[in-house]
């Protein structure tokens, strides 16, 4: 073998680790073309956005990130938020000069040591980092602002995501009233080009506006969805596609009576989905799905609630019209008891997108958040900001009991990191109402969820911040936090390839 095919064959292990290649083939055996199965290395490089929140005097902005210890990494060096004093666009804000590039927010820290940094909401910025090395395994970045009044006030969470090309929110809205911004966040040093589409209950909202959206090198572009649609939508589905380039998008959304939260994007269209941890003290819970393709869909609609799996009354199916979205209001269908949604073919198998909209308390004390359909933990997942208090961890089995580990990270002032072990039956949801704490917490800490054995196990964090009578909450999912990938071993004599 020369050095040239020795070199191609590094360069392909390499980029199998930082872009998450993966291979196929039976664990433990070897595909058709000889090559063993993948092995899973820890990735090298990982880069997240995260959006802009409001500029108002009356929003606080924080940020917590966090990396996990991960068994095969080598320790070392701190991670740390720098402030920012512009937003990355080439128009100056906040006193950036022009043309001149943000700082980075990501410094050296030791895997398994979270950090977090405040600011106010006039000078938050849009952020975009990069971990490397033993850094970028699992790094989880949260954005929390709370908001003392006016629109939207309560408080407003989401994780700072990695670019991609292709997202669905269904959830959105443009009633009176509600104001849905999508955050189209772009990384890269070349224009992206992307594309808005929105689903109503009869198809496709027609709009010219949302085709062929410029996101300039390093900005973020807000475009609210009531300029994209010609009339008021209580429920709509948003699909996000970049026709090049790459974007993170999330959408931020407001209401005048209840509060907002940001909405994160759904997993990917499949035939089932999990929405996992519905408060038990909800008022109000609202289902919206869409079915992407040509078919119809018809999902059974169940409930998994900490004794079991049943069935809501009155809304045992649901229909989903192909292209066209379906909504239907629960109610307080936890009925006192935490729960998780879990939606499955009635008889033909088509992929589905879906999220519900969530609601506590009553009049005008009442406040919103969202839960996407989210994938399974996998092999590890983090919620990176949680305080003192206020942290309500969320785990569903939907088929075999799991064995689930929960640990604390140090905080992010001091503090000693501390584990617990939880058993989730099969069919039930587990609520966590009081995770562990490090011992000696100072500042914000991490919660990293890890499955031990048994079934799939799926997951969210509620971040409650109660303030003058309002129940102030926003929640995350907890998918997979793909620190590691699977990575092909060449396993021919390639020597051949010379002869």
């Amino acid at each position: 073998m020369n050095r040239t095919t020795q070199s191609l064959i590094a360069v392909v292990v390499a980029l199998g680790a930082v872009t998450g290649y993966a291979a196929a083939g039976a664990p433990g055996g070897t595909d058709g073309d000889g090559a063993k199965a993948a092995t899973r290395l820890p990735v090298e490089r990982t880069s997240l956005l995260c959006p802009a929140p409001s500029a108002s005097d009356l929003a606080e902005t924080s940020y917590t990130a966090f990396t996990p210890r991960t068994s095969g990494s080598e320790g070392g060096g701190k991670a740390e938020l720098v402030p920012v004093t512009k937003q990355l666009t080439d128009v100056p804000q906040h006193g950036g000069a022009k043309g001149k590039k943000a700082k980075p927010f990501l410094t050296q820290r030791t895997p398994g040591e979270a950090v977090g940094g405040e600011q106010s909401g006039a000078e938050a910025p849009v952020l975009i980092g990069t971990a490397d090395g033993a850094l970028a395994p699992g790094w989880t970045v949260q954005q929390t602002t709370t908001y003392s009044a006016g629109s939207g006030r309560g408080a407003q969470g989401t994780n700072c995501t990695a670019p991609d090309t292709d997202f669905w929110f269904p959830g959105t809205s443009t009633a009176k009233g509600r104001s849905d911004y999508i955050h189209l966040t772009n990384p890269d040093d070349s224009a992206a080009v992307v594309d808005v589409e929105l689903f109503g209950p009869d198809g496709e909202v027609t709009s010219p506006v949302g085709e062929a959206i410029q996101v300039q090198p390093h900005s973020s572009v807000p475009v609210l969805l009531s300029t994209l649609a010609d009339k008021e939508y209580p429920n709509l589905t948003m699909h996000v596609t970049a026709r090049s380039g790459r974007v993170a998008a999330a959408v931020q959304s407001s209401d005048e009576k209840s509060g907002g939260d940001w909405l994160a994007a759904a997993a990917d269209p499949a035939p089932a989905a999990v929405l996992p941890g519905i408060p038990k003290d909800a008022t109000s819970v609202r289902l919206v799905a869409f079915a992407p393709g040509s078919d119809d869909a018809d999902l059974k609609v169940q409930l998994a609630s900490p004794t079991g799996t049943l069935t809501p009354a009155g809304h045992e199916n649901l229909h989903v019209k192909a292209g066209m979205t379906a909504a239907v209001d629960l109610g307080d269908v936890t009925k006192g008891e935490a729960g998780s949604l879990l939606l499955s073919p009635t008889d033909k198998a088509v992929p589905v997108v879906a999220a519900l909209r969530v609601t506590r308390g009553k009049g005008s004390d009442k406040e919103t958040a969202f839960i996407p359909a989210t994938a399974a933990v996998g092999t590890r997942a983090t919620a990176a900001d949680n305080r003192a208090k206020g942290s309500t961890l969320s785990l569903v089995a939907p088929e075999e009991s799991a064995k689930v580990k929960v640990t604390a990270s140090a905080g992010t002032e001091g503090g000693t990191p501390a584990t617990k072990t939880y058993t989730v039956k099969g069919g039930t949801t587990l609520e966590v109402a009081r995770p562990p704490v490090p011992a000696g917490l100072k500042g914000a800490y991490a919660l990293t969820v890890e499955p031990v054995s048994g079934g799939e196990v799926y997951g969210s964090r509620m971040l409650a911040l109660p303030e003058d009578g309002i129940p102030m909450f926003t929640i995350q999912t907890l998918p997979d936090d793909r620190g590691s990938v699977p990575v092909p071993e060449a396993a021919r004599d390639l020597t051949v390839l010379q002869k």
